[in-house]
């Protein structure tokens, strides 16, 4: 089976390492510090194959240049992004073909967090960036909110068992807000205790998958009348169209202090 190595960098990044037939090698989404990789891989014994890359901040694509002068390999990333170190710029509905790990991944363009992210999508997985964390989503730093709310619901028409490895250890802050905003939800209230019980053990709370981010997620639950109304109390405005909510709930989660 196709699996994903969470390798902690900086507060709260994760650096994910696929493994595919080849158990000698993976590949490497965005790799924002190599040394935490490079020690990583010495101490197990793995090789380096391809790096993927979602979208160009400095803590997912900072450290591919050191991986590069030990070991030179393809890296896909934005085509829509000026990205030096990638070699093979990649666009919504290419495919991504890693021959030595026997994987293919598919793009989907996923702009809102900047203006040409993008994610990767296959065997079940979806490496995500910074586009959907559990139970939240990315801020709008370059795109609006209208196309971070078309990149999710993008995203919400994959399988529903679908393993979401997003880019940060942001769940418990996010179970907060969605707590907030919808108070009576009791899937959020058991997957805060879980989510709890991993951190308190040291383990990742990712991956999350879609099914659960749809019962939790409020920017994927931006149709739910329960959820629209929350926002219309909050905002004190009349709001009608799911655009409009969704932008209202990103600017709630902007300024939340919970």
């Amino acid at each position: 089976m196709t699996s994903a190595i969470p390798v902690k960098a900086f507060q709260d990044n994760y650096i994910w390492l696929i493994q595919g037939q080849n158990e000698g090698h993976v590949a490497i989404v965005d790799p924002g510090d190599a040394e935490p990789v490079v020690q990583y891989l010495q101490e197990h014994q793995l090789q380096a194959a391809a790096i993927l890359c979602t979208h160009h901040h400095w803590d997912h694509v900072n450290g591919i240049e050191e991986l590069l002068c030990r070991n030179p390999v393809p890296v896909y990333g934005p085509a829509a992004e000026n990205i030096s170190v990638v070699s093979h710029p990649v666009k919504d509905g290419d495919r991504v073909l890693l021959d030595t790990l026997g994987l293919e991944f598919n793009v989907i363009a996923t702009p809102g967090h900047t203006s040409g992210h993008i994610v990767y999508f296959g065997h079940g997985m979806l490496f995500c960036g910074d586009t959907l964390f559990s139970a939240g989503c990315g801020r709008l730093f370059e795109g609006t909110a209208e196309q971070m709310y078309q990149s999710l619901k993008k995203i919400s028409g994959l399988p529903g068992d679908t393993r979401v490895y997003c880019a940060h250890e942001y769940t418990l802050s996010n179970l907060t807000f969605a707590a907030t905003v919808e108070p009576d939800n009791h899937d959020t209230q058991v997957y805060i205790k879980r989510a709890k019980n991993l951190q308190n053990k040291g383990i990742p709370t990712l991956p999350s998958t879609l099914d659960l981010e749809k019962k939790v997620n409020p920017f994927l639950r931006v149709s739910e009348s329960g959820l629209q109304q929350r926002v219309r109390e909050q905002t004190k405005n009349t709001l009608s169209s799911e655009n409009d909510i969704f932008a209202a709930l990103r600017r709630w989660k902007d300024n939340f202090r919970g």
